[in-house]
């Protein structure tokens, strides 16, 4: 079954030539010979300022780029999100844009309501992250905690899930475990996960 699969590239250099642009462009193109409809978002190329007071993200009035945002992921049954490791988690442009975006109203209920409504359920998302380190390593003595933050915090509590991850480690390495890694994410672009 076809899906409307948003890709969201984190990274915060828009040269665009790192191996996550990589990675999000092999899984782009399994995606549309899979039949999927995709858009993309890259955010190092985005104009949006970052959230300064509890009253801006409760109740400010989003820019236009993050309304865009927000209308390609209302469009989406299924995100796929990009970025690299940085101090443990996202960049902080990354992080920014996030803020921006998972508000209340548009991804969670009003803070005033007696229920925090998960307002983007019926999606799902794929987590794709790149480091230096053995992502074993991230795992196990970091116990993936950027990650677990994006997972619990803003995505699931929006209403994502299931929400799946790709953790990719030691990025400057072969060239061979490059390649593995982008069949394996035009696959799973094929497939829509």
């Amino acid at each position: 079954m076809a899906k409307r699969i948003l890709i969201i590239q984190g990274h915060p250099d828009p040269d665009g030539k790192r191996f996550g642009n990589a990675l999000a462009a092999s899984y782009a193109e399994g995606a549309r010979e899979g039949e999927h409809e995709v858009r993309l978002i890259d955010v190092a190329k985005l104009d949006f300022p970052i959230l300064r007071t509890k009253e801006d993200f409760e109740r400010g009035t989003p820019p236009e780029s993050i309304r865009e945002a927000q209308n390609a992921i209302t469009w989406a049954d299924h995100l796929v999100i990009f970025f690299p490791l940085w101090h443990g988690t996202m960049p902080a442009l990354f992080k920014a844009f996030l803020e921006q975006v998972f508000r209340y109203g548009f991804a969670i209920g009003q803070p005033n309501g007696a229920k925090m409504g998960k307002l983007l359920t019926g999606k799902s998302a794929r987590i794709v992250v790149t480091m230096g380190m053995p992502a074993f390593f991230y795992r196990l003595y970091f116990r993936a905690h950027g990650v677990k933050g994006l997972k619990r915090s803003i995505l699931g509590l929006s209403g994502i899930k299931p929400i799946k991850e790709s953790l990719i480690g030691m990025v400057e390495g072969s060239q061979a475990g490059r390649e593995k890694w982008l069949a394996k994410m035009r696959r799973l672009g094929l497939k829509g996960k």
